[in-house]
């Protein structure tokens, strides 16, 4: 059965519980950091950063300036472009619906970070593999909710099946416009096929820096159609190019 983690922005902080806790329990290493001028630390995605919180200035029609905040990573998409144009078959979709990467048939070809319609898959270049979040696959295999779900502390972060989860969604919503948030909506319900991770948002999209209308690129519909059936010639030829580039940067390194 499908299962869909539920973000409710209004109720956010930007207290970044989820992001220690999605470290930890990933056993992600700590990266340095440095102050940009800009809230959002760290402010970009990275193999040992699958999680981040949005931060976003918005300014009502009263003149009246507020903070956006909203938790972000892989949306899990149904119609998932990075699994499109993945040539080695290494990113799939489990029975719960999360988007998974196999690390043993990943050829590091980088397709699918250039694809990814919300730009939050990375490259680790010391294990020239993609990584991104997992939804915590291996929690939910024991009956656990995703870490960064227990981790909330102001219940922003709902897990669970994802009718249950489009139900709550539906609920949060009327609640926010009754309480005047006339703009409050459901981002992911339809949004490529449906997302398995969902928000609940108090404006459009865009004022949380996700996009009106995500796509699946173009490229990624020609690959699927046009090279899938060569995929094995694909691979192959990749990963004798992937190779053969390696040996010849290690063999060009001074030697120590």
């Amino acid at each position: 059965m499908l299962t869909t983690k539920l973000i409710d922005t209004s109720k956010c902080m930007g207290c970044r519980g989820c992001q220690v806790a999605c470290k930890q329990w990933n056993r992600l290493p700590a990266e340095e950091t440095a102050f940009t001028g800009y809230y959002e630390n760290p402010v970009r995605y990275t193999a040992n950063t699958w999680t981040r919180i949005v931060f976003r200035e918005h300014e009502d029609a009263g003149g009246k300036l507020k903070w956006y905040f909203s938790k972000q990573g892989c949306m899990h998409c149904t119609e998932a472009a990075c699994e499109k144009v993945c040539p080695a078959g290494a990113i799939s979709h489990s029975a719960t619906g999360a988007v998974v990467i196999n690390r043993r048939k990943c050829i590091g070809c980088n397709y699918c970070v250039a694809s990814c319609t919300f730009h939050v898959m990375s490259f680790d270049q010391r294990e020239n593999v993609s990584a991104k979040c997992t939804l915590c696959t291996d929690r939910q295999a024991v009956g656990l909710a995703p870490a960064c779900a227990k981790a909330c502390p102001t219940g922003a972060i709902s897990f669970g099946l994802r009718t249950d989860m489009v139900s709550r969604a539906h609920t949060r919503v009327s609640e926010l416009i009754a309480r005047g948030v006339t703009k409050a909506n459901i981002y992911g319900l339809t949004e490529l096929d449906g997302t398995n991770v969902m928000f609940v948002l108090q404006d459009s999209p865009s004022a949380y820096g996700l996009p009106e209308r995500p796509r699946v690129p173009v490229a990624a519909y020609v690959w699927n159609a046009l090279f899938r059936p060569l995929r094995v010639v694909v691979v192959l030829a990749l990963g004798l190019a992937l190779w053969n580039n390696k040996r010849e940067s290690e063999a060009a390194k001074p030697a120590e």
